[in-house]
């Protein structure tokens, strides 16, 4: 489990697609003192598995099923990621609970600078939108937001300064896609009412 609370950046620096499945190296500056091999790591909002690490760089294996469901197969030497190491009992919610089980792809539609932030529009898959309501939470590429507006199946985000520079959002242009997890408690409460139904 996550926070959607970005700790740092990656870099992936080598891409090894000559086995069954894609494997990536990412250099980061974030302490692998303490990240035993097997560990989770969110890598832009999806949950991977460290198989190798050195002093400041690690290795994550990413099935064909995977690249299929989310961004991950645009990765190329010199991709930036949002990284975020796995909870531990005690950590600060910061953000909300997010899984790293991607839901989906969405897009950005606009991108527009309001006072000091930016606001984006993006674009759900639409049998996503129904669980995006107002003031609730979703994650863009790991990144926890609160969700201002509703139309359809696009929506609103306020990105401010702080996250703006130290995700991969102050980077991304109209048209980039984001990996999307909706938030868990939405997933729920849309099968409660499946079934009071």
């Amino acid at each position: 489990m996550f926070t959607g609370i970005i700790k740092t950046m990656g870099t992936v620096v080598a891409v090894d697609e000559t086995r069954g499945d894609a494997r990536f190296t990412i250099e980061t500056d974030m302490d692998l003192t303490h990240i035993p091999i097997g560990a989770s790591i969110c890598h832009a909002g999806c949950c991977l598995t460290v198989v190798e690490k050195n002093d400041n760089q690690f290795v994550v294996d990413v099935s064909a099923e995977t690249l299929s469901k989310t961004s991950l197969g645009q990765w190329k030497d010199g991709t930036k990621i949002n990284l975020e190491p796995s909870l531990k009992v005690g950590d600060e919610l910061g953000g909300h609970i997010v899984s790293g089980h991607v839901d989906g792809v969405a897009n950005i539609v606009s991108i527009t600078p309001e006072g000091d932030s930016h606001r984006l529009v993006i674009e759900a898959p639409d049998d996503l939108a129904k669980f995006i309501a107002p003031k609730g939470s979703v994650a863009l590429d790991g990144i926890s937001l609160t969700v201002n507006e509703v139309n359809g199946n696009q929506f609103g985000v306020n990105i401010i300064p702080h996250t703006w520079n130290v995700t991969t959002l102050g980077q991304n242009k109209v048209g980039d896609k984001l990996n999307i997890e909706i938030d868990l408690m939405a997933r729920y409460a849309a099968r409660l009412m499946e079934y009071a139904a």
